[in-house]
């Protein structure tokens, strides 16, 4: 068992509003910051809307759908932070915002142990776990997007986590929330993004250099590898700005030229072409 049973979630894009489902379907008490009430209101409505299509896909019954949205409280202050027993940060991939973020929390959040998470990419753990009087509360804890429907976890430890962190960490992720845990060194990028950004940023180099169309590079990967998505269409998903903030963090780690983004995904991010979330970027969404 964990004793985490009070759940705070700063940031309710995306990753926010996923964490902040799985975490009430588990049965948690859920508080999600955000940084305006418009933010507050779009998260909430993210959060209805997936658990709608959970209910008509029947995997959730409407008893339990209403009663995950009541154990949501939605706000903009962050000092509902302080009776927390863990806390995820899940803002934009952005340090500067993030050591902010882990700032706040550790002048908030009362419980002296409460567990001090990151939801970061690609961000070394130890930078954010910096900005804090209790670098030993602090972990990586990453979650894949859709968070409701991805099993896996990356559980980041830094030099400074304590065991018992890590541990209290592991149980709420495998055993509350149900998810495959997987450990990674405090490397940017830990597994998945190291292995992943690099193939997602020979695509875009692969699109900029004409060599193949959007639209043939993805179905190649589709049908030639057997890809669910290929890896222009999966970029859109993730957001084109976030596929960036990896790149760049990855790069200044490693100095390696394959993690470098490429002059085309930075013109469209400029562009705000992010993807998805904006209804372009190398597709077009309704």
């Amino acid at each position: 068992m964990t004793d985490v049973e009070r759940v705070g979630i700063v940031g309710c894009g995306l990753m926010g509003s996923g964490i902040a489902e799985v975490c009430a379907r588990a049965g948690r008490d859920v508080v999600v910051v955000e940084a305006s009430r418009a933010a507050a209101d779009a998260g909430l409505e993210r959060i209805s809307r997936s658990l709608a299509r959970a209910t008509a896909a029947g995997k959730l019954s409407a008893a339990e759908r209403d009663a995950a949205v009541g154990r949501i409280v939605m706000t903009t202050d962050m000092d509902r932070m302080a009776d927390r027993d863990l806390a995820v940060e899940a803002v934009a991939e952005d340090e500067r915002a993030k050591l902010e973020v882990f700032a706040r929390l550790d002048r908030i959040v009362g419980r002296r142990d409460a567990v001090l998470a990151t939801n970061t990419s690609s961000i070394p753990v130890i930078r954010l776990a910096a900005a804090t009087s209790r670098p030993e509360q602090v972990v990586g804890l990453h979650f894949f997007q859709p968070v409701p429907v991805l099993a896996l976890v990356e559980l980041v430890p830094s030099l400074l986590t304590s065991a018992d962190t890590v541990r209290r960490a592991r149980e709420f992720a495998s055993g509350v929330l149900g998810k495959q845990v997987v450990h990674a060194e405090d490397r940017a990028g830990f597994v998945v993004n190291a292995l992943l950004v690099p193939y997602l940023l020979a695509a875009v180099r692969m699109a900029e250099s004409r060599t193949a169309s959007a639209e043939d590079i993805d179905r190649a990967m589709t049908l030639g590898c057997a890809h669910p998505l290929g890896p222009l269409a999966l970029a859109d998903l993730i957001g084109l700005d976030t596929v960036q903030a990896i790149a760049r963090s990855m790069y200044a780690e490693y100095r390696e030229p394959l993690y470098a983004p490429p002059p085309l995904l930075a013109r469209m991010v400029d562009a705000g072409r992010l993807g998805r979330k904006t209804g372009r970027g190398f597709h077009t969404y309704s």
